[in-house]
């Protein structure tokens, strides 16, 4: 399954039913409601910051006072400083002011109001977030333009499908988000990105940001993508900036060096070709692309285009089919006088949604009973069987136990009399929260046959389907997609899902 939310926060809970056999906080980026947190301790920061403004603003109130009384007594004092002195009390005054109230002053000045806001810097500093934040966040935008296909301008102005708030990113945002990428030697993202934060620099922008450094790092990203002449161009525009700049002046005699290389090359192609008479047209015949097959292509760009909605293949015949219903599940006791609302999504494999499923005060229940367990999701490897973190398992998930809350029993006992599915052989219901373009790449909840003891610690034997309720709604993104069927469903508050165990991938 995919999940790879445009717009967060997401959160869902989903139940994973098992046969059972015949016989015998760091992370912050991976999810959205931890991050939440992080807003509340940058609120009491601003405050005990304002809290420090103020004293200082008194502070500098009262020496400010202090210089105005003195610049006033000076000046008249040096316009007749012996007749000033002549008076006894002019001579104290002078006497007491420069042994006691300088001093008095200096203890003013260097009195320290900072004790206060740099004590609850430090205190909440441990729960700050890391550079692996930082780069866990930075990536789910790259990979958020990616997937939904943006550019680099959408994102800077903050203009993303259905946003609410709205947020610019500085040339400097646009600066590190390049650094980032081309820590990471991810030059395609490095170009994008440096070449942002150039173009907003030369729009004018107000930046402390030196267009020289800048300029280094695009020119470089672009002759690692093999365009010399290109690189050559920015390379020449910084050393109009900086003509003293060391690495540049030598990248500009290697990128000449190398693009005369490439033109002696060409040439020496060209003139033997012509000696075999098989010089080239100018023009060549336009052929008429082929077009790609759906099982021709790889499986990511397939789920990143049923994430952008495209390549679904549900005809109209076979949509005509999809119904919606009241359902009692064979007459199920609890369901006969008030049925659920199902609608069919798809129909091979049967995927159905049950709409006004969970309450709002059952959501907010299981958020309370499953947030401060929230950990970072793992996967199991298929080899050793042990769980591990993985970069393609981008949320945080904590697990809730029906002994724990009369509520997490009632919401049991309504998904086995909706699927007739047992619960004694079912895990526990896993609460997953989404990070910043949170993800979940193509896998299967069910263990393949190369994979015999991928449940064994449970004791319940294999998966056979998943429930997932839906605790959010998303304004973009956010899908549930099936790569080898085509299939894509969206998020909706209150329903659920029921799905049969294939391959699947959280967008």
């Amino acid at each position: 399954m995919v999940f790879l939310r445009m717009e967060l926060p997401c959160w869902c809970f989903l139940l994973l039913c098992c046969l059972q056999p015949l016989s015998a906080h760091s992370d912050f980026f991976t999810s959205i409601g931890q991050m939440t947190d992080l807003l509340y301790t940058e609120k009491d920061l601003v405050t005990s910051l304002k809290d420090y403004i103020r004293a200082e603003e008194n502070k500098l109130e009262q020496v400010k006072r202090w210089a105005d009384k003195l610049d006033s007594l000076t000046a008249t004092a040096t316009q007749d400083p012996e007749g000033y002195l002549g008076h006894p009390v002019n001579a104290f005054k002078l006497m007491k002011r420069l042994n006691t109230e300088w001093g008095d002053l200096e203890s003013l000045v260097l009195r320290d109001t900072t004790d206060g806001f740099i004590s609850n810097l430090t205190l909440q500093r441990q729960h700050f977030p890391t550079d692996e934040d930082q780069t866990g966040a930075a990536k789910a935008l790259l990979r958020l333009q990616d997937t939904y296909r943006l550019d680099a301008n959408t994102i800077s102005t903050g203009n993303l499908p259905g946003v609410k708030h709205k947020s610019h990113m500085t040339a400097e945002d646009c600066y590190e988000l390049g650094k980032i990428a081309y820590s990471e030697v991810d030059y395609y993202h490095t170009e994008l990105w440096m070449a942002q934060a150039l173009k907003q620099l030369d729009q004018g922008e107000e930046s402390t940001l030196d267009k020289v450094a800048v300029l280094d790092y695009l020119s470089y990203a672009i002759y690692q993508q093999g365009e010399i002449e290109r690189a050559l161009e920015y390379t020449k525009r910084l050393l109009e900036l900086d003509p003293e700049h060391q690495r540049a002046n030598g990248n500009l005699k290697y990128f000449e060096f190398q693009l005369e290389k490439q033109k002696k090359a060409a040439e020496e192609e060209a003139q033997k070709q012509k000696e075999r008479g098989k010089r080239e047209t100018p023009e060549k015949k336009k052929k008429k692309p082929k077009r790609v097959s759906d099982h021709l292509i790889p499986e990511r760009k397939k789920y990143e285009r049923l994430c952008r909605g495209e390549g679904i293949r549900m005809t109209p015949r076979r949509q005509s089919r999809l119904f919606c219903r009241y359902y009692d599940n064979s007459r199920n006791p609890r369901y006969v006088l008030a049925p659920v609302k199902q609608q069919d999504e798809w129909d091979r494999p049967y995927i159905v949604r049950y709409l006004d499923i969970i309450s709002d005060k059952e959501i907010e229940k299981v958020k309370q009973l499953a947030k401060p367990r929230l950990r970072r999701a793992t996967i199991s490897n298929p080899i050793t069987g042990v769980l591990e973190t993985a970069s393609y398992r981008i949320s945080k998930s904590a697990w809730l136990t029906a002994y724990e809350d009369p509520m997490i029993e009632k919401i049991n006992q309504r998904i086995e009399d909706l699927t007739g599915l047992e619960m004694d052989t079912a895990e526990e219901l896993q609460v997953a929260n989404y990070g910043v373009g949170g993800q979940y790449e193509p896998h299967f909840d069910f263990g393949r046959k190369d994979e015999p003891d991928a449940f064994k610690e449970l004791g319940t034997g294999n998966r056979v389907a998943t429930w997932l309720f839906y605790m959010s709604d998303v304004t973009a993104g956010g899908a549930t997609v099936f790569p080898d069927v085509g299939a894509a469903v969206w998020p909706q508050k209150v329903t659920a899902h029921a799905i049969p165990l294939i391959n699947i991938h959280y967008c």
